[in-house]
């Protein structure tokens, strides 16, 4: 899947933006994850990495992230 670098900045500002639900930010996050590329998986750690970010959310993007390496990317 090959997304545009605007599309991958605008779901990580969802998925980072704690004024939305966490059911939305999960969704950005998984959206990240399906994109499948070095770029995502870089984002998907970063998210790992924001402690403002529940636990959940952080483990739900260690898993996409883990996802992606296991790809090949």
């Amino acid at each position: 899947m090959a997304e545009r670098p605007d599309d991958l900045k605008k779901l990580i500002t969802v998925a980072t933006d704690m004024g939305l639900s966490g059911e939305l930010r999960t969704r950005a996050t998984k959206l990240i994850g399906n994109i499948n590329t070095h770029e995502a998986l870089l984002a998907l750690l970063d998210l790992a990495a924001n402690e403002k970010l529940t636990k959940n959310e952080r483990e739900l993007a260690i898993k996409y992230a883990r996802d992606i390496i296991k790809s090949g990317h």
